[in-house]
């Protein structure tokens, strides 16, 4: 699997914007906004375009906040194996819309729905969220749901390519 972004659009009254995912990996899963890098990509590039693919909203690269890079393996499954930088953007235009792929949403960051997001998220979505920089490492297990082991790390020299 190629590396990933995911993006996380905020509101001024700070809202999170998520997605419900609609097929393929990570079908139902309420997630941020991201995708495989296409070949020439920087990751930037990649967050602005699949944020504009699965949501309608238009952002500069420059207004990115990297927040995190992620390790994602699957023991069972290494072809699922990727990295993914993690993104807030809080500066947008655009109307926002459904698409084939996701349900977009806004949810009050005290009320995110962790019972149906990918279990690692309800522990590295609020160190983010604390405006902490990461790096991070998620095994999961065989069924490639359950989290067989977690470990972060402050990362606030963090940078993208």
């Amino acid at each position: 699997m190629r590396d990933t972004t995911l993006c996380f659009p905020v509101d001024a009254s700070g809202r999170m914007l998520l997605g419900r995912k609609k097929r393929g990996f990570g079908v139902s899963k309420w997630n941020g906004f991201g995708g495989k890098i296409e070949a020439g990509e920087t990751f930037r590039q990649c967050a602005v375009r699949e944020l504009r693919e699965e949501t309608g909203l238009h952002a500069s690269e420059q207004d990115l906040e990297l927040a995190g890079l992620l390790d994602f393996q699957f023991a069972a499954a290494p072809e699922l194996n990727h990295l993914g930088y993690v993104y807030f953007i809080r500066q947008y235009t655009g109307c926002i819309h459904e698409t084939e792929e996701m349900e977009p949403q806004w949810f009050d960051p005290q009320a995110l729905p962790y019972a149906q997001m990918w279990q690692g998220d309800r522990t590295w979505l609020p160190m983010l969220l604390q405006h902490k920089k990461i790096r991070g490492v998620i095994v999961f297990s065989a069924d490639n749901e359950t989290v067989q082991s977690m470990t972060f790390s402050d990362a606030p020299e963090l940078q993208d390519q």
